[in-house]
């Protein structure tokens, strides 16, 4: 059974930054792409960022050069380094991953950014 646990979420003035981590049961993170999605208040859920099982990263346009994805095979955790914070980044952050036919969301992570 896929596990997927989010933390590191906080409340923060902007510019400031926060580090995300998803730790994930077995070893899902060496073997699967791993993404970050937010949901704003009243929004709906929204890519943000992904991984490959390579390292290949993408980004969502209006965090690009302000967040990092990575991920560390031997914790089985993928991390969302978010600089540069801005109060529309404000959202509950989910760790997601699709492995054998199925979507799997961790429980999400509140960030605040207050102006």
């Amino acid at each position: 059974q896929v596990q997927l646990v989010e933390s590191g979420g906080g409340q923060v003035q902007a510019g400031g930054s926060l580090r995300l981590s998803c730790a994930a049961s077995g070893s899902i993170v060496s073997t699967s792409a791993m993404r970050w999605y937010r949901q704003a208040l009243g929004q709906q859920r929204d890519f943000v960022a992904g991984i490959t099982t390579g390292g290949i990263t993408g980004y969502v346009d209006s965090v690009k050069g302000r967040f990092t994805i990575s991920r560390d095979n031997a914790k089985n955790t993928v991390i969302l380094q978010m600089n540069s914070l801005k109060p529309e980044d404000t959202a509950v952050y989910f760790c997601n991953t699709f492995r054998d036919g199925t979507n799997y969301w961790g429980q999400g992570t509140q960030v605040t950014v207050s102006a």
